[in-house]
């Protein structure tokens, strides 16, 4: 609960909140636990007469109250900034018991102290985002190289190929096993080999969904399995039918969805699981019986295939075979919706929306102070307040901060723009890619944000009819 407190009266420890947003304090975070003297000399810099704080997540220890900050109504002697203000106060004229003395000529004032400060604390918090971005790179690379190796050995290696799929899913199970949330992020695409990145695309997603559900960890490797190698039928296609493109021909049409019974052939030459083949043989098959190859309806689906069915669409949808007909993220979440409400499980495609947010890593976005912006983190339990990098000229792109929309109060999302829509400047400045590659990362618990949505996080979590 917050409560008020005059500035000088501020204390480390206390855990307060500067209203205004960023733009408006050095600090990282407008929300945060005071760690320093220095941070209250910066907070009193920003000419506030009052903050709000929150006296049960501060940290303060009763005999350190006041000390450092400001000086007591004990204080036996009164020092110089006392006997300035009893002075202003014997004059009649008023003085900040912070500012009583002039600044000197080589003082600068506390304006370039507070551009120096956020210049500081923006520098620092661009390095941690940097270095996070290159952690979760470096895994998604080591993924796809994975993703390549099995892939590359269904036809000559069976046996190796079931392995590695097997091994492939328990690794993202065990880097999905963690306390508190994941983050989904959008990462530049990595070289050429499109079944690779369709295939890990698919499965960290899928694995997502299948986490939102709390599948056991069997029914996950199954699921990372399935949704691994869910179109190794397309190896033995000509590579110009591997990718589905509106303009095929019948003919092409026909061919390129033979890949499900020549995927399920493979699959059945790797020895796979009857619930990895039934995803191979099923993950064109919709719930209102328009799929194919079978066109059985949803109870005949699996749980697990149905899943894989709505992220495969998804997926397609944002890189199709011909980048001239790309849907942005948030396009594609918006045809899936008003399109698939029939044709895909009710309960699997509210659980992807959910968890992928309204505004998936790769929407470009207007914010409601009209900046543009490029969504490039959704965290897959709080999706309406993703991560955006912002427009900023006055910011080289490499040092340009990405702001957490969870922790600016007032600013979020008015709409999302197609790239047509988007000034020249701002979408060469945000450089939205032909083609959305995802990967995941945990995120460390956030006390202050946990404890405002502690009653939801209780709540039972969606459920998957059998």
């Amino acid at each position: 609960m917050f409560a008020t407190i005059a500035i000088d009266e501020l204390q480390v420890g206390m855990h307060v909140h500067l209203d205004g947003g960023w733009l408006s304090h050095p600090f990282p975070r407008s929300s945060f636990r005071i760690g320093s003297s220095e941070q209250i000399a910066i907070i009193r810099g920003l000419g506030l007469h009052e903050v709000r704080w929150v006296p049960e997540k501060s940290d303060l220890a009763p005999s350190e109250a006041l000390t450092d900050e400001a000086p007591t109504a004990s204080s036996p002697e009164p020092g110089p900034t006392d006997t300035a203000a009893s002075t202003a106060a014997s004059t009649g004229t008023h003085t900040d018991t912070d500012t009583v003395q002039s600044p000197t000529p080589h003082d600068p004032g506390p304006a370039p102290v507070l551009a120096a400060a956020r210049a500081a604390a923006q520098a620092v918090e661009v390095a941690a985002q940097r270095a996070a971005l290159q952690r979760c790179q470096h895994q998604q690379t080591l993924a796809l190289n994975a993703c390549r190796t099995t892939l590359d050995a269904v036809a000559q290696r069976p046996a190796q190929a079931r392995a590695a799929a097997a091994a492939f899913a328990q690794d993202l199970l065990q880097q999905m096993r963690v306390e508190g949330d994941l983050c989904i992020r959008l990462l530049p695409e990595s070289g050429t080999d499109r079944m690779a990145a369709h295939a890990l695309n698919v499965t960290v997603i899928s694995m997502l969904v299948g986490r939102s559900f709390g599948l056991d960890d069997a029914a996950m490797c199954d699921l990372g399995m399935g949704a691994l190698l869910h179109d190794i039928g397309k190896l033995d296609l000509p590579e110009r039918v591997r990718h589905h493109d509106a303009r095929f021909s019948p003919a092409e049409t026909a061919a390129w969805r033979e890949h499900v019974a020549m995927g399920l052939g493979l699959g059945r030459r790797l020895g796979l699981s009857a619930e990895v083949l039934t995803v191979l043989a099923q993950h064109h098959e919709h719930a209102d019986g328009s799929g194919f190859p079978l066109h059985i309806g949803g109870a005949a689906m699996s749980p697990l295939a149905r899943i894989v069915a709505v992220v495969d669409t998804y997926d397609s949808l944002c890189n199709p075979g011909s980048t001239a007909s790309a849907l942005t993220p948030h396009e594609a979440v918006q045809t899936l919706y008003a399109q698939g409400r029939h044709r895909f499980d009710a309960a699997v495609l509210g659980a992807f929306i959910r968890m992928i947010g309204v505004y998936p890593a790769g929407s470009l976005v207007q914010l409601t102070d009209d900046r543009h912006a490029l969504v490039v983190a959704v965290n897959s339990t709080r999706p309406l307040k993703p991560r955006v990098l912002v427009h900023d000229p006055r910011v080289p792109r490499d040092e340009a901060l990405v702001l957490d929309l969870q922790r600016e109060q007032g600013l979020g999302i008015r709409r999302s723009l197609p790239p047509a829509r988007v000034p020249a400047a701002a979408l060469q400045y945000l450089d939205p890619r032909p083609r959305v590659a995802y990967y995941f990362e945990p995120l460390a618990a956030d006390p202050e944000l946990c404890r405002v949505e502690a009653e939801g996080r209780h709540a039972p979590g969606p459920r998957m009819a059998a």
